[in-house]
């Protein structure tokens, strides 16, 4: 490519970089920034560890969120530097490392573009995670815990805290289910796309013919209710019962009766949580996910209200969204957006963005034919 090429291709992502500072709003940011560095350093921040930990949660989303962007701007302006320093000087290897630096560039403002679609009603909130083991026997309980550390191990690389609730181990091997939050800014938003049915398909090792097996497992994502989201539920139309936990877990939590199921009798939502020491916080953990729970019925019912349609606050988990072969080929492939990639093990390991970021543009441009149909 020419220079004349690379300062095209300057002036695009210079535009693009611009509309993304103005949707973020990178000022505001910045007034929150100021906001929350106050807030954390009160003395008596961690009188309330709850707040305390969503004041910092939020204040390590925000810094990240403005080093990207004025990371990206210094970026594509020491590549116009570069630019014009490679044409006054006529120099074919300063030319070639402009035209390296672009193709990153295009790639990290791709990425960054994205969060600007995240715009509807509950995107910015955090996110609760539940995976379920499907049908496939133990193979699919297996697949499940693979799906856990998956998850889990994609919000460790964005920095984003988590917090396991619950995990019903099956009897031979793997999760029977597992529900964890990632608590981060805009994690529901982002995950939400990983909704529906994943299927896996590989030569069993619990199998010792060596046959193929294929398996399924259930992801469902809720946002995480906040105090204005008036979701109250009566005493009366609770059950909750009492028991000991199962697993692997510290001497104290198979001891004691402290795993909480509570069931919401209106509506048969049940929820456990067994993985705190006590029976007051694996209480209050599971009214989380359950409020959750019904904050997105609610959501589903008032969707399906305005469509005109019956609401069915399971449909996600009948659509089957994505595939991962492990035999007779390497293969992972999204069946929505036609994402794919031959390297499972780098997924199963947390490299998810690729598979997020297509879902997220897919659903968008869904919406936007949605809205003009």
């Amino acid at each position: 490519m020419t220079a004349a090429d690379f300062a095209d291709q300057l002036k695009t992502l210079d535009a693009t970089l611009r509309n993304i500072e103005a949707v973020l709003d990178l000022d505001r940011l910045r007034q929150d920034k100021a906001e929350l560095e106050q807030q954390a350093s009160a003395p008596d921040l961690w009188d309330d560890q709850a707040r305390a930990q969503q004041v910092t949660s939020k204040l390590s989303y925000v810094n990240g969120e403005i080093g990207k962007l004025e990371g990206l701007r210094r970026r594509l302006d020491d590549a116009h530097v570069l630019l014009e320093l490679a044409e006054a000087e006529d120099d074919p290897g300063a030319l070639a490392e402009v035209g390296t630096e672009l193709a990153s560039l295009h790639k990290a403002i791709e990425e960054m573009e994205v969060r600007t679609l995240l715009s509807g009603e509950y995107d910015a909130r955090e996110a609760l995670v539940a995976i379920r083991a499907g049908a496939g026997g133990v193979d699919a309980a297996d697949f499940a815990e693979m799906l856990l550390r998956m998850y889990l191990r994609w919000a460790e690389r964005h920095g984003y805290p988590t917090e396991v609730y619950d995990t019903s181990y099956a009897e031979e091997a793997g999760l029977k289910s597992a529900t964890f939050a990632v608590k981060a800014p805009y994690a529901y938003g982002t995950l939400s796309v990983e909704s529906g049915t994943h299927r896996l398909v590989r030569i069993s090792p619990f199998d010792n013919q060596g046959r193929r097996q294929t398996s399924f497992a259930g992801v469902e994502v809720l946002p995480v209710v906040e105090q204005t989201d008036h979701i109250d539920i009566p005493e009366n139309e609770l059950r909750v019962d009492v028991y000991r936990s199962s697993g692997p877990g510290g001497q104290s939590v198979n001891t004691t009766d402290s795993a909480v199921r509570i069931t919401h009798v209106p509506t048969g939502i049940v929820v456990t949580c067994q993985n705190e020491k006590s029976q007051l916080q694996n209480k209050a953990s599971a009214l989380r996910v359950l409020q959750a729970r019904l904050l997105e019925r609610k959501r589903q019912e008032e969707q399906a209200k305005m469509e005109g349609l019956k609401a069915d606050a399971a449909g996600s988990w009948g659509d089957q969204m994505r595939s991962y072969v492990l035999h007779p080929y390497q293969m992972v492939k999204d069946l929505r957006t036609e994402e794919e990639t031959g390297n499972p093990s780098a997924v199963f390991d947390g490299e998810l963005d690729d598979f997020i970021e297509a879902g997220i543009r897919w659903r968008k441009q869904r919406e936007r034919e949605d809205g003009s149909a």
